[in-house]
C-alpha cells in the first residue's frame, strides 16, 4: 500500500499528511483551503483539486474531517469512494459518533472497499510528532494492512476491536475524560483567583501535587493567558462531548459530569468564543462569578 489520498488538511490533518509523506507514502491531500493543499504539496505530496481527485486510483483513503456529515459526503456524493482502486480501504479518523460509524462502514463494505474506525488523541502536537494515540478498529487482516499507515501518524496505535464504531466509543471515553479534566481545572483555578491567590503559584502547587493531570499541566498555563494560541478550540469540545452524550443517551447511560463540562463549553462558544483555545472554558466560570472574561 503505497498511495493515500487524504482529505482533510487542517490543523491535525496537515501535519499527519506530511508526515506519511516523510514515511515514504505518496499522498494526493485535498482540503477546501488552496494553502493547505500548496503546504502539502511543499512537503513533497501532490495537491488535488477535489476529493474525487485526491483518492482516485490510490489505495487507502485517510479522511480527517469535521464530522460524520461531511465524511458521508465526501465518499458518497462527491465522488471519493467510487475513485478508490478495487479493494482499498478507508480509514476514518475523525471523531464520529459510533452509530455514525457503524453505518458509514456498512455502506463502504457493501461497495467492495475495506474500513477502519481510526480516531486519533493527542492534537496538534502530537500530529506533528507524529505521536498521536491511535484508536483502531476492524478486522484484523484490514488493521494489518493499514497498520504502516498508522505507525506514520501515531507513536501508540491500539486496535480496540473488529466492528466499526469501537474505535469511536474508545475515543467517545477518552474525551469525556479530557473535557471534565479541562472543566475541573477551570473551575479550580477560577476558585484560586476570586480568592485572590497568586494563579501562577496555585497552578505550580497543584501542578506538583495528586490533584495534577495532563489536562491541567497542559492547558493550565493557557487558562492564565488573556488570548493564548490556538491548540485545540473550544467548539471541538462542543462537539466531542455531544458526541459523548450521544453514546450515553444510545446506551441509557447517566454521565451528568460529562453533561455539565459541555454546558459550560457551550456557554464560553455562545458568547462567540468558539474558535478561542479550550483551555478559555475558565470564561465560563468567570462569566458565573460576575466578573467578565
Amino acid at each position: 500500500m503505497t498511495t493515500i489520498g487524504f482529505i482533510g488538511l487542517g490543523a491535525m490533518g496537515l501535519p499527519m499528511a506530511q508526515n506519511l509523506v516523510a514515511r515514504g507514502f505518496s499522498v494526493r491531500g485535498f482540503d477546501l483551503r488552496p494553502a493547505a493543499r500548496a503546504a502539502l504539496a511543499t512537503a513533497g505530496g501532490s495537491d488535488a483539486p477535489s476529493a474525487a481527485e485526491a483518492t482516485h486510483g490510490a489505495d487507502a483513503a485517510v479522511l480527517m474531517v469535521v464530522d460524520a456529515a461531511q465524511a458521508e459526503q465526501i465518499l458518497f456524493t462527491d465522488g471519493a469512494l467510487a475513485a478508490l482502486a478495487p479493494g482499498a480501504m478507508v480509514l476514518l479518523m475523525a471523531t464520529c459518533p459510533p452509530a455514525a460509524v457503524a453505518a458509514i462502514a456498512a455502506r463502504v463494505v457493501a461497495a467492495g472497499f475495506g474500513f477502519m474506525d481510526a480516531p486519533v488523541s493527542g492534537g496538534v502536537v502530537g500530529a506533528t510528532a507524529a505521536s498521536l494515540t491511535i484508536m483502531a478498529a476492524a478486522p484484523m487482516e484490514t488493521f494489518a494492512t493499514a497498520r504502516p499507515i498508522l505507525d506514520a501518524m501515531g507513536g501508540k496505535v491500539v486496535h480496540v476491536g473488529e466492528a466499526p464504531g469501537q474505535g469511536a466509543t474508545a475515543k467517545a471515553v477518552n474525551q469525556l475524560l479530557c473535557g471534565a479534566h479541562l472543566a475541573v481545572a477551570a473551575e479550580a483555578l477560577s476558585l484560586a483567583e476570586r480568592l485572590g491567590v497568586d494563579m501562577h503559584v496555585m497552578l505550580d502547587i497543584v501542578g506538583g501535587s495528586a490533584a495534577s493531570s495532563w489536562m491541567l499541566g497542559d492547558r493550565g498555563p493557557r487558562m492564565l493567558e488573556e488570548t493564548p494560541a490556538v491548540t485545540s478550540a473550544v467548539d471541538i469540545f462542543v462537539k466531542d462531548l455531544g458526541i459523548v452524550l450521544e453514546a450515553g443517551r444510545g446506551a441509557k447511560t447517566a454521565l451528568p459530569l460529562a453533561a455539565l463540562a459541555h454546558q459550560l463549553f457551550l456557554s464560553v462558544s455562545g458568547r462567540g468564543l468558539g474558535a478561542a483555545d479550550d483551555s478559555q472554558v475558565i470564561r465560563a466560570y468567570r462569566n458565573l462569578q460576575g466578573h467578565g472574561g
